[in-house]
């Protein structure tokens, strides 16, 4: 694919519709959705479509242990359940 064909704005999609079409990984690393994970093309929206993910594979994309993984979770469930009693 030639540089100019591979950066041009396809109107009516998404960069990650695109990457999913063409089973390409991204590699714009600035993307809020960007992770490093080849299996879902480097794309957290793609990754997420995939369904339930165990503590063990989010630990492996972010570099923790799945033990920590638990930790940041409980974390975030307490701080939403303390935003709901407000």
């Amino acid at each position: 694919m030639s540089t100019k064909n591979k950066d041009c704005i396809i109107k009516n999609t998404t960069c990650f519709a695109e990457h999913k079409n063409r089973n390409a990984t991204c590699q714009k690393t600035s993307c809020r959705n960007w992770m490093s994970h080849k299996d879902s093309l480097n794309c957290a929206i793609i990754g997420a479509e995939k369904g339930k993910w165990i503590l063990k594979d989010i630990g492996e994309i972010f570099g923790v242990t799945r033990m920590r993984i638990c930790q940041i979770e409980k974390e975030i469930l307490k701080k939403l359940s303390d935003v709901d009693h407000e």
